[in-house]
């Protein structure tokens, strides 16, 4: 019973062959020492080995902790972070898009359209994936919809999904642990939709050194 543990859980449910430790404590919003503490226990357990990343070695037991996890998410609806933790799960090549590229690229410094109560989160996913993941989101208990918001009113969980499929490989990055569409993509999108993002579109001038006509001024100086 000392390996029915939450990080446990979601090492062994994240982990994919290679992964080093750094990323996924960063998958699972975990601390570095707590996440490389628990790999070291699994590792002697015989769960997982360590030889130039992490892979799993006892893949029944890997999927006893999904099993578990998911019937946990079906009994309690996630939060906010366990929303951005959910997706890695799943096992399928994801990058966060659109509000969420954002998001990311600015260190969730930039928040918009979303509250405590309805918090639709954004991912690029492959075409071939689509039916994959909307039955995983569904053995999660969490809604999920393709390109459109899904209505708060239709359901009790904060978290919702937002898939936007993409033939061909998803090109993504790495920000923070977290896999997100490239800063290109992501000012596009912001550019498309300015009136939004123009406070977001200063910060990323200004952090990532590009040249963007991007100012934010409050009107109320404009008196």
């Amino acid at each position: 019973m000392e390996y029915v543990d939450e990080t446990a859980a979601k090492i062994m449910v994240a982990a994919r062959p290679g992964d080093s430790i750094r990323r996924i404590a960063q998958k699972i919003d975990g601390s570095y020492s707590w996440v490389y503490d628990w790999i070291g226990r699994l590792e002697d357990a015989g769960f997982i080995r360590r030889e130039d990343g992490v892979y799993i070695e006892k893949y029944a037991v890997r999927d006893r902790y999904y099993d578990l996890v998911a019937a946990i998410s079906r009994a309690v609806p996630p939060s906010i972070d366990d929303g951005y933790v959910i997706p890695h799960f799943a096992g399928m090549t994801f990058a966060y898009t659109k509000i969420d590229g954002v998001y990311v690229w600015t260190h969730g410094g930039y928040q918009i359209a979303r509250g405590h109560d309805d918090y639709p989160i954004f991912i690029q996913v492959a075409d071939q994936d689509v039916d994959q993941w909307t039955a995983f989101f569904d053995e999660f208990g969490i809604p999920s919809r393709i390109e459109e918001r899904p209505d708060a009113t239709d359901d009790d969980s904060t978290v919702s999904y937002v898939l936007f499929p993409r033939s061909g490989d998803i090109t993504r990055k790495w920000v923070d642990g977290n896999p997100v569409i490239p800063l290109d993509e992501t000012i596009e999108h912001m550019l498309e939709n300015r009136v939004n993002y123009e406070p977001a579109l200063e910060m990323i001038a200004d952090e990532y050194d590009r040249d963007i006509d991007a100012t934010h001024e409050d009107p109320r100086l404009d008196t």
